[in-house]
């Protein structure tokens, strides 16, 4: 039986009823997805589709903890509420295009807007906590997406061209009411008469989003909590205030909407729907709305910084992979010039250049080369490092990896046994034969990443 939460006439959870089952995501390419549902059941989890999407499964069996799964260590899923699967869904961004996720942490959102986007995307995270801003970028690391670039802004405006993004997404900070079912204290945390804050920061936030969307994009506003203050009213309120129209909802396929008193939004009904309270609506901006950033590159100093893309020979004091493209000393790598990298698959990462900032190698996506000269510091996907004029890759960049043994060069540690991947993960070496000193990582033909070789015998490290 689903789980359920009734609730008041304020819309506060007054009760809950029985454990639902999970829902994930996988998270790798078409073709390795067979790979992976073979590699949960090997390990005896057994799972349905979602009717929404996919890419999304929901656990019909799990023998243990589904986050200390094989497929979960190594990145090939993403545990996810499915209510929190809905606003990438309902914000619904074609291939290739350019979306801006404004309060990113952990990242779940984050990465199913990245596979929806595809590899000719571009997902811009940011959150502006620095803790949550770590987590995001390792969760994302893990998951093997390049194309996000992430940052940890608190004013977006001031760092990015106005009317820069065709769809942004805006889950923020908020009461969480509708998480009440795992995590009760938010309800004696978040009481009615202390959310005013939180009003505050959401409909200032809704005011950069109008301001960073172009003309005729999609802002889709969504929470997880069931406040109508925090959420039909801030809509009303931003429908009133900015250039935004309602874009009415259609619940995706097998999600049950609740009774709302706005037209045209959802309101996710947890007693059928089984996920957690969520609430979203799609606005959309008008054909003549303008970007409330300007055009011309923000001033330091009182001079205009300069407005370039990332080339070498640039100085600066950034940490290596956080980037203002005008401002840091980094150089383009060339894998064909570098041993250990000739016969990887860089291509594989998309639209974007390798670039070396010191001895680490970090992807940055193409995308990023027009926010040059406004202040933004971003962090791109970490490859690896160069010790010893060797390229090194990160043991987590399995999107570096082709079929294994196609080359000589490539050949790979296959294993079949998922006992023997266990043994490897809880830092017991396996045996290796004669590889090289990096190689892939396989199960059966799908990539995990890269191992260490000492003797003959493979090591599993996180540690570059």
């Amino acid at each position: 039986m689903p789980a359920s939460a009734t609730f008041d006439t304020s819309g506060r959870p007054a009760g809950r009823t029985a454990t639902r089952r999970r829902s994930f995501r996988l998270v790798c390419r078409e073709r390795e997805i067979g790979l992976v549902e073979d590699l949960l059941a090997s390990q005896g989890f057994r799972f349905e589709p979602e009717p929404f999407s996919p890419l999304c499964r929901r656990l019909v069996a799990e023998p243990f903890p589904l986050g200390a799964s094989l497929a979960a260590v190594f990145g090939l899923i993403y545990i996810q509420d499915r209510s929190s699967m809905l606003p990438p869904l309902c914000l619904a961004p074609p291939p290739g295009a350019e979306v801006l996720d404004m309060c990113a942490s952990p990242g779940g959102k984050t990465g199913f807007l990245a596979q929806l986007v595809g590899p000719e995307g571009f997902v811009l995270g940011n959150d502006p906590s620095p803790d949550r801003l770590t987590t995001l970028r390792r969760n994302l690391l893990r998951l093997n997406l390049p194309g996000v670039a992430t940052c940890g802004e608190t004013d977006l405006a001031s760092v990015l061209p106005g009317g820069s993004f065709s769809h942004i997404l805006l889950d923020p900070p908020c009461s969480g009411w509708g998480t009440a079912e795992k995590n009760p204290r938010v309800l004696s945390l978040w009481r009615e008469g202390k959310v005013e804050p939180l009003l505050v920061l959401q409909r200032r936030l809704l005011g950069t989003a109008a301001g960073l969307l172009a003309p005729g994009g999609r802002l889709l506003y969504s929470t997880c909590t069931t406040n109508p203050a925090e959420n039909e009213d801030q809509v009303r309120l931003a429908l009133d205030s900015l250039p935004l129209t309602l874009v009415p909802l259609t619940p995706p396929p097998g999600t049950a909407a609740a009774p709302t008193s706005l037209s045209g939004v959802l309101r996710v009904d947890t007693s059928e729907h089984g996920g957690q309270g969520f609430f979203l609506a799609c606005l959309e901006a008008s054909p003549e709305a303008g970007g409330g950033a300007p055009d011309e590159p923000v001033r330091e100093n009182g001079r205009p910084a300069a407005a370039v893309a990332p080339g070498p020979g640039r100085s600066g004091r950034a940490r290596p992979g956080r980037t203002r493209p005008d401002r840091e000393d980094f150089e383009t790598f060339v894998p064909g010039a570098c041993p250990g990298a000739r016969n990887l698959s860089f291509d594989a990462l998309g639209p974007g250049r390798a670039c070396r900032f010191g001895d680490r190698v970090y992807f940055i996506p193409r995308a990023t080369e027009k926010y040059a000269g406004r202040g933004l510091r971003f962090k791109g996907f970490a490859l690896g490092m160069v010790k010893g004029g060797e390229f090194r890759p990160n043991p987590r960049a399995r999107l570096l990896l082709g079929p294994p043994g196609a080359t000589a060069d490539t050949a790979g540690l296959v294993l079949e046994d998922p006992a023997v991947l266990a043994d490897l993960l809880a830092g017991r070496s396996v045996s290796a034969g004669a590889l090289p000193k990096s190689p892939g990582l396989y199960y059966k033909d799908l990539p995990l990443g890269f191992v260490t070789i000492k003797g003959r015998r493979a090591l599993w490290s996180d540690r570059t």
